[in-house]
């Protein structure tokens, strides 16, 4: 079936509970602040309409709670950065080191520790978020190139199943990505750019494990998410009857936010360090099949992109250079 294990990755959260807390405590204030301020945009629209009929105050309540919503998703847009900076590089960080059995510190002074790793290793927020964003697009051509790989096989009707199961795999890659920054952090590079760059051929010459493992971790997720999503839809009901004139979305869409924050502080960590595990013992001993990093070459701008910054960060050095076993290029 898969080749994690579900009991270490489980007691590698228990070992990370300040970060387990921490990020409830993160992801609660922001379902949070999405129930208040659309509550508080419903009210305003309530109040609005009182100045018309029953079908104008409906609507202006409608749209209250909808500029609410969208004035909160707004905000956390522009903090995007900063909580995948501190709460998620910070998490995968203490858990790396786990991983390879470095001891980390407990309490308060663990978070501040893996404050300390992610800096030292890409120094400021805009260099981490933009190696996320160009990793999620390489991700995404290494999908279409597993298509491709299985267009040539002459068998009827495998590109209607391949379609499918690449829609899958879309969802599937959804926390892959921090795996791959998990890498950067676990080589001590000085080049996070290179790094990523060999990770991500790593990867790609390994995508039928790490794949399925993405596959069956996706199902485990969206279930469980999906259950915290039907015990929400009680207590979302209850705020919604409690907003002014009350907000006919409401319950749904507060259910919704709801499991998406449990998913995103319990769930998710433990999906990660279950990738981790089949990651880090997967690519033991391998080094970047230069096949694979042609392929992505030829398949994906941004992973040219990622050499190209790579280059650069090395003062220079040309992203053709060969690699080295610490995953950055050699001279």
């Amino acid at each position: 079936m898969w080749d994690f294990s579900i009991g270490q990755a489980l007691g590698l959260m228990l070992k990370t509970m300040p970060f387990i807390v921490f990020r409830v405590l993160v992801y609660a204030a922001i379902a949070i602040a999405y129930v208040l301020v659309t509550g508080v945009g419903a009210g305003v629209g309530w109040g609005i309409g009182a100045f018309g009929d029953d079908e104008f105050r409906g609507a202006s309540i409608f749209w209250g709670g909808a500029i609410g919503f969208g004035l909160t998703a707004g905000v956390l847009y522009f903090l995007r950065e900063y909580i995948l900076y501190i709460v998620k590089a910070g998490h995968i960080a203490v858990l790396v080191e786990l991983i390879d059995g470095r001891p980390i510190p407990d309490g308060r002074d663990q978070i501040s520790h893996a404050t300390e790793v992610v800096k030292s290793r890409f120094t400021e927020t805009s260099v981490l978020f933009a190696i996320d964003q160009l990793v999620k697009g390489v991700l995404g051509a290494i999908i279409g190139l597993v298509q491709g790989i299985a267009a040539l096989l002459p068998i009827p009707g495998l590109q209607n199943v391949v379609g499918l199961v690449r829609a899958f795999l879309r969802i599937a890659i959804g926390f892959v990505d921090e795996v791959i920054l998990g890498y950067a952090i676990r080589t001590n590079s000085s080049n996070p750019w290179a790094s990523a760059q060999t990770a991500l051929v790593l990867y790609g010459q390994n995508y039928k494990v790490m794949l399925k493992n993405a596959a069956w971790l996706t199902i485990i997720t969206y279930g469980l998410a999906f259950v915290v999503f039907l015990v929400m839809l009680a207590p979302a009901a209850l705020v919604v009857y409690l907003i002014p004139g009350g907000w006919s979305a409401g319950g749904f869409v507060f259910a919704l936010i709801f499991a998406w924050a449990v998913k995103a502080a319990l769930i998710e960590p433990f999906a990660i360090a279950c990738m981790m595990q089949v990651f880090f013992r997967t690519i033991e001993g391998q080094s970047p099949d230069p096949v694979w990093d042609q392929r992505l070459s030829d398949a994906s701008r941004k992973f040219n992109e990622i050499k190209q910054k790579a280059a650069q960060w090395m003062g220079g050095r040309t992203a053709g250079a060969p690699y080295s076993s610490e995953g950055t290029p050699s001279n």
